[in-house]
């Protein structure tokens, strides 16, 4: 009897302490679409990844023409000079293959330019996402448009006007 009087009353806590929560959502999404920055840096960023893509498939249609005019010339040249005219292909395909790592890897140009563009917008917007937070005593602000979970919310809980007005960005 005891260990039932405990086990209920420990459910009926974790119930009371689960309805105590205040949850709310924001909408990444539309958040970002109503910064000019960010917009700004994205088109700044397709324009240098553009830009960098060319050069890449400059190398590469260089590579291939390159390779085409060996397969034209072949029956025309010494064993030494194919040998020769393989190793300039090879070595335009690994320069295209490495200029592609350089500008798009990992840690590439392109990843660090995003890095220096959006990181300070993100880190602004989950300062304002906090602050919310903090005055309105939300335990959990979950975002919208990257959980696919989400049927239905209330759109009481939807705190994204809040979070751009904290920026700057009354709507």
């Amino acid at each position: 009897m005891k260990r039932i009087a405990l086990a209920l009353f420990a459910a009926v806590a974790c119930m009371l302490a689960a309805q105590a929560q205040k949850f709310a959502l924001v909408d990444m999404e539309y958040v970002l679409k109503n910064i000019p920055a960010y917009e700004m840096a994205n088109e700044q960023l397709n324009q240098v990844s553009q830009r960098w893509q060319r050069e890449v498939e400059e190398l590469k249609k260089e590579a291939d023409t390159m390779y085409k005019n060996y397969q034209s010339d072949m029956v025309f040249l010494t064993d030494e000079q194919k040998k020769k005219k393989e190793e300039e292909i090879v070595a335009k395909e690994k320069e295209a293959q490495q200029l592609q790592a350089k500008y798009f890897g990992p840690q590439g140009e392109l990843f660090k330019k995003r890095q220096s563009l959006i990181k300070p917008i993100q880190d602004d917007i989950y300062n304002a996402v906090k602050k919310v937070s903090e005055e309105r005593g939300f335990q959990v602000i979950f975002d919208r448009a990257s959980s696919q979970s989400i049927i239905f919310a209330s759109p009481r809980i939807d705190v994204s006007n809040e979070v751009l007005a904290k920026l700057g960005y009354a709507k």
